[in-house]
């Protein structure tokens, strides 16, 4: 992959950048702020950007619009968001933009494979959702008890869904077979009333389901 880097933290920057490297991957600009990261996609068009949510001057969600416009201006671009801290509504609203968008804590970095099996599926035009950020959006909203008729291992199946993961990915986890994943997946569905759709399409559908009953 061909990526750019976006942190105004020079010691984390550096870090992401040496892991990637260090898998084989070119990081083709390094920036610390919104306004430089905007311009390197421009010139460079990397596969993907990894992006933190606060950057200069404010530190508030610098990080989070420039993501935002990049997936407007470059959709061939994919982007992986980093963040200290859970902010969901941009995640979903992002998310729902359509395939390569990831958002992860920046403690997952810490499992480097994780963090570069992720860097790939979005590269690739997957998802890669927080777990954290998953767990809030899953919890049930007040006056629905749609997401309640899901069994406890259906919502743990849902959360990974949630997170990107294909099926194989979900039986991996949870130590189950494909066929029994696959079993979980179509009743989830069913129930959630957005059956008929598969790959990338069902983790929309099930952030459209989220996002419709926040």
């Amino acid at each position: 992959m061909r990526i750019v880097i976006a942190d105004d933290t020079v010691l984390l920057r550096e870090g992401v950048a040496g892991l990637l490297e260090d898998a084989g991957h070119t990081v083709v600009a390094r920036v610390g702020d919104a306004e430089a990261l905007v311009s390197v996609v421009a010139e460079h068009e990397p596969d993907l950007a990894i992006v933190d949510v606060r950057m200069p001057p404010t530190y508030e969600d610098e990080g989070m619009r420039a993501a935002a416009e990049i997936r407007q201006r470059h959709p061939e671009t994919a982007v992986l968001v980093l963040s200290q801290h859970v902010e969901s509504n941009h995640a979903v609203e992002l998310v729902g933009s359509g395939g390569g968008f990831g958002y992860l804590l920046k403690d997952r970095i810490l499992d480097v494979d994780e963090f570069l099996e992720a860097a790939a599926r979005v590269s690739s035009g997957g998802s890669a959702l927080d777990p954290e950020v998953v767990k809030q959006l899953l919890v049930p909203q007040t006056g629905d008890d749609t997401l309640d008729q899901l069994t406890p291992r259906e919502r743990e199946v849902l959360g990974l869904m949630a997170e990107g993961r294909t099926n194989a990915g979900i039986a991996k986890q949870l130590w189950l077979t494909e066929r029994t994943v696959e079993t979980h997946v179509s009743a989830i569905l069913g129930k959630l009333d957005v059956s008929g759709v598969d790959g990338h399409r069902r983790v929309l559908a099930v952030l459209a389901y989220l996002r419709s009953a926040a």
